[in-house]
């Protein structure tokens, strides 16, 4: 058990039947009444953020996360398996686990959160860019670079994503994983 005089930044806890990471907190003391801590509250399940406040000396059940690496593996019907990357560990994990499945790539190393007292995962965090290969788009044209048009695309993994006129089949393009967003090109 923790107190509130315990709380620091990243701590999670376990709190509404829930396990949330403390991404911001302030103690405050009020000229009159009780001291108390606002925080604000990440949700390790589904990434919503609350803000709540808690009484100064509430205790709080603290709970101890691990963070893994893991790297994706391949898709079956059980699941999408992942191997972790130190004792060859594989684990399978639901599709509602994870934030962009359309966007993971076989080979791919991702963090997987455990509750580190029961060992169960928590959640799975993708890197912030991918990179992938345009595997079908309409042919670019020479000088459509200037305007801010997007066409539609296909990459290696099946995803579809918005894209510059100026790509081309076989580009290799930087996807934002939390958007789905094209960022950039890059030269091979």
């Amino acid at each position: 058990m923790a107190s509130t005089s315990d709380i620091r930044k990243g701590m999670c806890i376990e709190w509404n039947n829930d396990i949330f990471a403390i991404i911001e907190f302030q103690h405050v003391k009020p000229a009159r009444g009780a001291a108390f801590v606002r925080t604000k509250l990440k949700s390790v399940a589904d990434g919503r953020v609350l803000e709540n406040t808690f009484p100064s000396g509430t205790k709080l059940d603290e709970v101890r996360v691990e963070r893994r690496k893991f790297q994706y593996l391949y898709q079956d019907e059980t699941g999408y398996n992942f191997m972790n990357n130190e004792d060859y560990e594989q684990i399978t994990m639901d599709e509602d686990f994870i934030e962009s499945p359309k966007l993971l790539k076989e080979g791919t190393e991702v963090d997987i959160l455990f509750h580190a007292a029961k060992n169960t995962p928590l959640t799975l965090e993708m890197p912030q860019n991918i990179i992938l290969e345009v595997t079908y788009t309409e042919p670019g044209l020479k000088g459509d670079t200037a305007t801010n048009t997007l066409k539609p695309a296909k990459v290696e993994t099946g995803a579809d994503v918005r894209v510059p006129l100026f790509i081309n089949e076989g580009d290799l393009i930087k996807i934002d994983v939390s958007t789905g967003a094209y960022l950039e090109r890059i030269k091979r």
